[in-house]
């Protein structure tokens, strides 16, 4: 695959990690060690993931590591929900880091599209259809 650097989505994805840090530094509260480290280690592993994917030959490989890297995004969004619905994150730092954990959600769907891999809803119910139809029509032979 092509070097880390040049993606757009490895890009944003240290910026978040980049931002997520300098923001965890700042929550306050006397239990918020546990939630920074787990804010800190999602956000560490969005461009990591995307990193580590990127030295696979091959596609499908490189899109399991986005799978991962999307996955670390959305816990990443849950920890950050966290933080400032329990008062450990100030509303500005919960902007700054939802707005940048969103646009390289949206950047890696966009990747895993252009690889081929990205199933949509439709794609999912059109399988568990024809899956079910088949177990249908092999117990009417049956």
């Amino acid at each position: 695959m092509a070097d880390f650097r040049k993606l757009r989505v490895w890009v944003a994805a240290q910026d978040l990690a980049v931002c997520a840090h300098q923001v965890s530094r700042r929550l306050r509260g006397a239990r918020s060690a546990t939630l920074c480290d787990q804010l800190v280690r999602a956000a560490m592993s969005v461009p990591t993931n995307i990193v580590e994917g990127s030295a696979h030959q091959s596609p499908r490989e490189f899109a399991r590591f986005l799978q991962y890297a999307l996955a670390s995004a959305t816990e990443l969004e849950g920890h950050v929900q966290l933080a400032r619905d329990v008062g450990m994150m100030t509303e500005h730092d919960y902007d700054a880091l939802v707005t940048r954990v969103v646009d390289v959600r949206k950047m890696l769907y966009g990747l895993l599209k252009k690889l081929g891999t990205a199933e949509t809803h439709k794609d999912k119910d059109k399988t568990k259809t024809a899956a079910r139809q088949t177990r249908d029509e092999d117990r009417e032979i049956g």
